[in-house]
């Protein structure tokens, strides 16, 4: 929100030495978040005056049209002479009045000006659009044109009010009364004590039989509804100077009186309001919740499929707008200029101010893709009682500034409802924020931000229509301490006793993550959001766990709002993005939880905030919570040793991203089985499921390998990209959670190596398995060193797998005997479990 220092002056009575920062520095203290102050018209210096006119001509043989234009400037020249001046608009003719910046100004950007030479003319200054003058869009795309009543010479500076001071203001989603001027103004006076003067204050007919004819048939999408007429406008009728700039400098570009008259209220009061063409409307308005596949056409010209749930605004004819969000093409205001039904523009109109429920505009916003100013405003939250004094101020300024008659009939329909009350106890904030405020301060500061409050111990606090984020004792309490000001709160360190420090858990988190850093993988988390086509990337069964997803009821995104069941989609769309901007040799990494939903569901509690919930809350609470289990993944594209001097470098492959998985179990200190699989995204024939014993079975805590070339089309990935990705806490619970350092005995090692023989399907696995079981306590470490496959040589069907054992006794150093039987030993089993035979 946007919001000009001059125009708030307007309303509270600011000491004229205090500036932006001063005002900026206020409202953050009273907790809203102004985040930056635009000094407009800093760097702007004069003679900037206004002139007439007096002469053009066309200048010829140049590739764009120019004219050579002299103005009457009056004496702000010296002289008193037309000033020539070079423009190459084409907007303006003679007699109008525009905006003249003479020599020795200087415009915004430090654009000094001075009379030079310029297609084949002496340019005396230039005759200023609003871009140049830093004043933003106003729909001409040329020279400002003034109203011809506008007098010459006079000081454009002030006329246009180009120096000014703008607080830009990012308002939270529980303030929507802080979308407006009225609404910041209120808590300006707050901050500085100072009484607000309420532009909504003022006085409204009260309604009548004449009104126009409203209908409103879903009282809940639409709580009030408020229509105003005026007839007889000018339809040549311009928006002031004053007004065209003031939305501006909120960021809004003027279009027409009418439209922009509704916009201005709407920025002043916080009121979106909606303009009909009179002419245009049939029949009676009406309020009611679309049909299905029904078609609107609104003002950005784009033809709309309703949704069922939407609120439209309809005549005898159908939909005439989308209630809350944009109005509809077939009701548009038409401006002066004849139009393509011969009309002359708008001269009469009927004025909606309305209440709508504020779920329902947010998803037509969202279905709609459409994000307006309206819906903007309705969603956070609008003063419901504001809305027959914003249509009765936009009537007022159609009557002032178009010459228009407001016609007797007021038509205001309004659902019955009562103020909310809440009741609180006087030492709540004290509680809360842990200081004694007192109940006289406590009284103080709700009565400040518009609450009725009666009461003692227990206080009865009603509250104001324009605070519908009010809604129970703690939010009063945050009222209280923020006016305070949290700068006031205490800050007191906790004192834990002595001995504690980080968990086993995360413990191991940190010992994981520095272990994969030094492997060579860069950390990228991301946000824990997916959106469920992923899962038909991915491959995966219709029945497939990972499927079933805890859905968000307001995601930050219409494409991903689920809560995500594994690491890979945020992972490889961090390296896709990597790979597009250059970097082509990735390794990634991630821990993160993951959430999959409980079979019953249950409703979380809210937690009191002033006091520690107990244990059963909090078990209660916990206990509606998704299952939320912590993985580590790992993606690797590109090389992954880089070629050099050294040799020609290695690219990353499946056995990597397995590697990746020991590394991680080895931090665990458990014992993980590797072993070929099928899953998901992962290519059939390079794909290795990770299996943990427990409790006597085994379980699949993860796969690695390279992934499917179908599934790395459909997500842009490059080519040959693998992943991992493993249960963490699975292996928590069956590591024995004890790192180990290296031990480094005195006694030398015995290596014995052996090649066996054994059928392909067999897997290197299991007969690894089957040596180390059968070598005892004196073996040290095996290793696969080579695979090796020849009909010829081996037999048809099978493969030579060859192992290096090393031996090693504590307390002695071994023979070859010792050595050589321990080695027979785990051949032999080897041959039991998998018919292994030596080869040679």
């Amino acid at each position: 929100m946007r919001v000009p220092l001059s125009w708030l002056r307007e309303y509270v009575d600011l000491p004229a030495t205090e500036t932006g920062r001063d005002v900026q520095a206020k409202l953050i203290s009273a907790g809203l978040e102004v985040e930056t102050v635009e000094q407009l018209g800093a760097d702007l210096k004069g003679p900037l005056v206004v002139g007439q006119v007096l002469t053009i001509e066309e200048l010829e043989g140049f590739k764009k049209p120019i004219r050579f234009c002299t103005v009457d400037v009056g004496r702000a020249n010296g002289t008193g002479e037309p000033q020539e001046i070079v423009c190459g608009a084409r907007n303006f003719s003679v007699g109008d009045k525009v905006v003249v910046v003479l020599p020795g100004a200087t415009l915004p950007g430090g654009f000094s000006i001075a009379a030079r030479k310029t297609y084949g003319k002496t340019s005396h200054g230039m005759i200023c659009s609003s871009d140049e003058l830093g004043m933003g869009d106003d729909g001409s795309h040329g020279i400002i044109v003034l109203p011809p009543e506008t007098e010459v010479g006079k000081d454009a500076i002030e006329l246009l009010e180009l120096v000014d001071e703008v607080l830009d203001i990012a308002v939270t989603a529980n303030r929507g009364d802080c979308l407006s001027i009225r609404g910041v103004a209120r808590e300006t006076a707050i901050a500085y004590g100072l009484p607000l003067r309420d532009p909504a204050l003022i006085d409204v007919p009260a309604p009548n039989a004449y009104g126009y004819p409203v209908q409103v048939t879903d009282p809940f999408g639409c709580d009030r509804f408020t229509a105003r007429t005026v007839t007889g406008l000018r339809p040549e009728a311009r928006s002031p100077i004053w007004l065209q700039r003031r939305l501006q400098k909120v960021g809004m570009r003027p279009i027409s009186l009418a439209v922009d008259v509704t916009n201005y209220v709407m920025m002043e009061l916080g009121q979106p309001l909606h303009a009909y063409d009179r002419s245009l409307v049939q029949g009676t308005i009406g309020v009611r919740r679309a049909q299905e596949g029904e078609k609107l056409v609104t003002l950005d010209g784009v033809e709309r499929t309703l949704h069922a749930e939407d609120l439209v605004i309809t005549d005898d004819r159908g939909p005439i707008g989308l209630a809350g969000v944009m109005g509809g093409a077939n009701t548009e205001i038409a401006d002066h200029e004849i139009t393509e039904s011969g009309s002359n523009g708008t001269t009469d109109v009927v004025i909606e101010a309305a209440h709508f429920d504020a779920v329902a505009i947010a998803r037509t916003s969202r279905r709609q893709k459409l994000l307006t100013e309206a819906s903007r405003r309705f969603e956070r939250g609008v003063d419901p009682q504001a809305a027959a004094a914003a249509a009765q101020r936009t009537v007022d300024l159609l009557v002032l500034l178009a010459g228009g008659t407001a016609e007797a009939g007021v038509t205001e329909i309004i659902a019955p409802s009562a103020p909310r009350t809440i009741t609180i106890p006087a030492d709540h904030p004290d509680k809360v924020a842990g200081v004694v405020y007192g109940r006289e301060t406590v009284v103080r500061r709700l009565q400040q931000v518009g609450c009725d409050v009666y009461g003692q111990d227990e206080l009865i606090v009603t509250v104001p229509s324009w605070r519908p984020d009010l809604v129970d004792p703690n939010d009063l309490a945050e009222e209280v301490i923020r006016l305070e000001g949290y700068e006031n709160l205490p800050s007191t360190l906790p004192k834990p006793p002595s001995g504690r420090g980080l968990t086993q858990r995360q413990r191991l988190h940190r010992r994981v993550g520095r272990a994969l850093a030094g492997a060579g993988y860069v950390e990228a988390p991301n946000y824990p959001f997916l959106g469920e086509q992923v899962f038909d990337q991915f491959g995966l069964e219709t029945d497939d766990p990972a499927r079933r997803v805890v859905k968000l009821v307001n995601p930050l995104s219409d494409e991903e709002p689920a809560l995500r069941t594994t690491l890979l989609p945020g992972l490889l769309g961090a390296l896709r993005r990597n790979d597009g901007r250059g970097s082509h040799d990735l390794a990634l990494f991630e821990t993160g939880l993951v959430f999959q939903p409980r079979e019953e569901q249950r409703v979380a509690t809210h937690l009191p905030v002033d006091r520690r919930p107990t244990d059963e809350e909090i078990a209660v609470l916990n206990a509606a919570l998704p299952e939320q289990p912590r993985h580590v993944a790992v993606v690797l594209a590109g090389a992954r040793e880089q070629a050099g001097w050294w040799g020609k470098g290695r690219p990353a492959d499946w056995a990597d991203a397995v590697e990746a998985a020991r590394v991680v179990a080895r931090e665990a200190g458990a014992g993980l089985t590797v072993r070929k699989g099928q899953y998901g995204p992962w290519h059939p024939g390079r794909c290795a499921e990770l299996v943990i014993g427990t409790d006597g079975a085994e379980r699949v805590v993860g796969h690695a390998g390279e992934l499917h070339p179908r599934v790395l089309k459909a997500l842009g990935l490059p080519e040959r990209t693998c992943a991992m990705e493993l249960n963490l806490d699975a292996l928590e619970t069956v590591g024995d959670g004890v790192p180990r350092a290296p031990r480094i005995s005195t006694f030398p090692v015995a290596t014995q190596d052996v090649a066996l023989v054994v059928d392909k399907p067999i897997p290197s696995g299991e007969v690894e398995a089957a040596l180390r079981e059968g070598a005892g306590e004196l073996l040290e470490s095996i290793r696969l060193f080579d695979v090796y496959e020849n009909a010829e040589q081996l037999g048809e069907g099978k493969k030579s797998l060859a192992y290096a054992l090393r031996f090693r006794a504590a307390d002695r150093t071994l023979t070859v005997d010792e050595a050589s039987a321990a080695r027979d030993a785990a051949v032999a089993l080897a041959g039991e479990r998998t018919g292994a035979v030596l080869r040679g």
